[in-house]
């Protein structure tokens, strides 16, 4: 296993990676830690008959997500990755976008064997982490350096690989691409976000915003986000 890869050649929207090595419709499936559910939706329209139990941990979050109601095979839950309120062996396919490393450290072994524990013995799990570089990345890590909990996320991944926990059955790499209107939509989604509190300085501020202008085109800011996906099988055990 690698942390990273370089240079990362394929550049496409993450759907086109998870579309490509899984089966989803008809299907049980779960997304921990699913933010404001724009992969949930995704995958809840192009496989309609697959059910999804969407969580999130962020309490604000999942209240806007209780008035999502044009998505029918989709429940959402108030719930995270370390203490996962569903059965032994109930799902298909487990995902996580982006939000491993925003499981607590210390947490993150009992994170990955909740998720062995629900999956199917044929299940498979699906993580999806930000690899550190890129303009994005280096744009937010002015004012929240993720570097440290990035690594931990990855090192608690190969333990539970290295320890039988899960099988390793590909590792992906790919670019993908965030957009931004302006730099308000920016501050919006990102630094005022509900699941972290940032809080910037004048200096900082000013910085991070100089530095998202350079983006900025009649079209919006387009940034560069390299991606490692780890697709897991249950392992022995």
């Amino acid at each position: 296993m690698q942390i990273n890869k370089a240079p990362i050649e394929r550049h496409c929207n993450e759907a086109e990676v998870y579309s490509t090595v899984l089966q989803l419709n008809g299907k049980r499936i779960l997304e921990l830690g699913c933010g404001a559910a724009a992969h949930t939706r995704a995958i809840a329209e192009a496989a309609p008959d697959s059910h999804i139990d969407a969580m999130e941990v962020d309490v604000i979050q999942h209240e806007k997500n209780l008035h999502i109601t044009d998505l029918p095979n989709v429940t959402f839950h108030l719930s995270g990755a370390q203490a996962i309120p569903i059965s032994d062996e109930s799902y298909d396919i487990v995902f996580m976008f982006k939000s491993l490393h925003h499981v607590p450290g210390d947490m993150l072994d009992q994170a990955l064997q909740e998720i062995r524990r629900v999956l199917k013995p044929d299940g498979l799990a699906y993580i999806s982490e930000p690899i550190y570089a890129g303009d994005f990345n280096a744009l937010v890590s002015l004012f929240h350096d993720e570097k440290l909990v990035r690594e931990t996320a990855f090192a608690a991944v190969q333990r539970a690989v290295n320890g039988g926990i899960f099988q390793l059955k590909e590792e992906l790499f790919f670019n993908t691409s965030t957009v931004f209107e302006d730099f308000t939509d920016f501050e919006t989604k990102v630094i005022k976000a509900t699941h972290t509190q940032h809080r910037l300085d004048d200096t900082t501020y000013t910085q991070v915003k100089t530095q998202f202008s350079r983006n900025q085109r009649d079209e919006g800011a387009r940034f560069t986000l390299p991606m490692r996906v780890d697709l897991l099988g249950v392992g022995p055990g």
